[in-house]
């Protein structure tokens, strides 16, 4: 679903040239919870930015569910990520002045080929509801708890269809009784069929991924099966 071959990304500091990812290797399979683990700095974030095709300065190839990313227009990334993707991250990115039902169907006003209205207010109440937050369509993000809102997040996230979900420390701003309950609902998403990978530095997060790469050196390597 995910693979990324010799990918190289550097940034300029001064005359000295900060090379974040050195001729890294990652491969994710159909229906995987991937969790990329490493401390602040390390790359993680710059990593799935590559990924998503938000950054595209970069030396490598990169694909997502078959279609290259590497070299392509602006246009044609974007419809890649409309047709394949969903992000989550850490600061959830809701638009306030919005219920939660209207920020779920932001998407569909920036689709090549919008949704009826009719159809898309149903595809959002479908993916509230999969969140379990059916009940709270019409509430603002500010009479929202922080969970809530990042379950907002996620559905928004979710209005596409993604084959792939990229999650970016996705319970860093969480305690830990909520924080879990995100975790059991990417686990659910995934039983579901969906393809999710996650940067974090969080072990709770990384406990129940199927599989955990450590990202050190601008390189991923395996770690053992997660407790």
């Amino acid at each position: 679903m995910i693979e990324a071959k010799a990918i190289v990304k550097s940034y300029r500091d001064g005359d000295a040239e900060v090379r974040v990812l050195d001729g890294l290797d990652l491969q994710v399979a159909e229906k995987e919870l991937v969790a990329v683990v490493g401390p602040s700095g390390s790359g993680k974030s710059t990593l799935l930015h590559l990924l998503g095709g938000l950054d595209v300065h970069y030396r490598g190839e990169i694909s997502v569910n078959g279609s290259r990313l590497t070299g392509l227009s602006d246009r044609a990334l974007a419809g890649l990520r409309g047709a394949h993707l969903g992000f989550v991250f850490q600061s959830f990115h809701l638009v306030p002045a919005l219920s939660a039902l209207e920020n779920v169907l932001l998407p569909s006003f920036f689709a090549p080929r919008p949704l009826a209205p009719a159809e898309a207010r149903k595809r959002a109440e479908e993916v509230l509801a999969r969140v379990g937050l059916e009940s709270k369509r019409e509430r603002a993000p500010a009479q929202l708890s922080g969970g809530e809102r990042q379950r907002v997040a996620i559905a928004r996230a979710l209005f596409g269809r993604p084959r792939v979900l990229l999650c970016d420390e996705p319970t860093g701003n969480l305690d830990a009784r909520t924080g879990g309950e995100i975790i059991q609902l990417f686990q659910a998403l995934n039983r579901d069929g969906l393809t999710v990978l996650v940067v974090t530095h969080e072990d709770r997060m990384s406990s129940a991924a199927t599989r955990v790469l450590r990202l050190r050196e601008g390189k991923l390597f395996p770690e053992g099966p997660p407790p």
